[in-house]
C-alpha cells in the first residue's frame, strides 16, 4: 500500500509541474509568433505531454524505490521545476530567451537523471528517454522561435 500511495504523491507532483501548461497557455502572442514550418499543430502538445508527464511520474517513483533521495531523485526534482517554469517563462512572461535557457537547463537534468538513474533502475532511465526525445525536439523549436522572432519577448511590437 506504502508503494502505491507513494506512486499518487509522484502523480500529484507532476500534475502539479503540468499545471504551468494550464495557466499558460498559447495565445493570441504566440499565434502572432513566426515559427518554423515544423511546428506541430497545437493539438499534439497535449497528447504528447500527458503521456510524457505519466512516464516522468512513473520514472521518479521507480527511482525513489530503487535508491531512495539519492542523486537521480533530485536530477527528478530539479528537471521537474524546470519543466513546470517553461510556460511561464514562455507564455506568461512572453520571454522567449528565458525559456530557452530554461529549456537547455531542462535537457541537461534530463540527461543527468538517465545517467544517474541507469544503475539503480533501467526502466526509469528508459522512461525518460521518449521525454529526452521530445525535449531535445523542443528545444530546437524554442531556438528557432526565438531566431525566427528577432530575440525579443513573445508578443512585443516590433
Amino acid at each position: 500500500m506504502k508503494l502505491q500511495m507513494a506512486l499518487v504523491v509522484f502523480l500529484i507532483l507532476v500534475a502539479f509541474a503540468a499545471s504551468g501548461g494550464v495557466f499558460f497557455r498559447p495565445g493570441t502572442h504566440y499565434e502572432a509568433l513566426k515559427k518554423p514550418t515544423w511546428t506541430p499543430p497545437n493539438r499534439v502538445f497535449p497528447v504528447a505531454w500527458t503521456i510524457l508527464y505519466i512516464m516522468i511520474a512513473i520514472a521518479g517513483w521507480l527511482v525513489w524505490r530503487a535508491e531512495g533521495a539519492g542523486a537521480a531523485l533530485w536530477f527528478w526534482v530539479i528537471q521537474l521545476v524546470l519543466n513546470g517554469v517553461w510556460s511561464w517563462f514562455f507564455f506568461g512572461r512572453k520571454d522567449i530567451r528565458l525559456a530557452l535557457y530554461d529549456i537547455l537547463l531542462l535537457l541537461a537534468m534530463i540527461v543527468a537523471f538517465i545517467i544517474a538513474a541507469a544503475p539503480t533502475s533501467t526502466w526509469a532511465a528508459l522512461l525518460f528517454l521518449p521525454y529526452l526525445a521530445w525535449v531535445g525536439f523542443a528545444t530546437a523549436l524554442n531556438w528557432r522561435i526565438f531566431q525566427l522572432n528577432g530575440r525579443r519577448p513573445a508578443g512585443s511590437q516590433g
